[in-house]
């Protein structure tokens, strides 16, 4: 789907093709209407990579389609050797220079405020990509740079196998609450 897609060369690195001057979140969000213009319908995909070649790939998340949980890059790779330790078995994992977020299965906001309220604290570093959400997806490029597959979903594999959002989220909040300076940068 288009989206905001940082400028052209020459531009400042972490502006927007989108109106907002000031867009905080460069390139990592729908631009042509929101999400109105999510499609998979082939002949419109060839014709936005045609006519858009730099606009970022999103992943539309919640209902049927995965969600993901996000955090900062180092608080990411502790947690992954966290849930690697344990023999976790885990899905995609999808990468910038700053976040890497984890695909979950689908959850609802109930279940996961519940999830959450029973925690002692919850850093604000972690991003919930549930319903209504999006995600960046590899090749795209934020403002913050070029997305990346830190684990890439198995070749082949129509439906990725995801996760549980309860069965990640104890080693994510380990992990963010335990990055000097509490974790907290928020760039995506």
């Amino acid at each position: 789907m288009p989206a905001g897609a940082p400028r052209a060369a020459g531009a400042a690195a972490a502006s927007c093709a989108c109106p907002d001057p000031e867009c905080v979140v460069p390139g990592a969000h729908p631009f042509d209407p929101g999400l109105l213009a999510a499609t998979t319908d082939a002949r419109m995909i060839r014709w936005w990579w045609s006519s858009r070649p730099e606009a970022p790939v999103l992943l539309a998340t919640g209902g049927r389609a995965p969600c993901a949980v996000s955090l900062p890059a180092v608080a990411g790779a502790r947690a992954l050797a966290a849930l690697d330790a344990q023999g976790m078995r885990l899905g995609p994992v999808v990468a910038t220079p700053t976040r890497w977020a984890i695909l979950v299965a689908p959850y609802d906001l109930e279940r996961l405020g519940e999830l959450l309220y029973a925690k002692d604290s919850v850093p604000s570093s972690l991003r919930f990509h549930g319903d209504g959400g999006y995600l960046p997806l590899p090749p795209s490029t934020t403002g913050t740079g070029q997305v990346r597959w830190e684990r890439a979903p198995l070749e082949g594999s129509a439906r990725p196998w995801l996760p549980d959002v309860e069965a990640v989220v104890d080693a994510l909040v380990e992990a963010s609450s335990s990055t000097p300076g509490g974790g907290s940068r928020l760039a995506y």
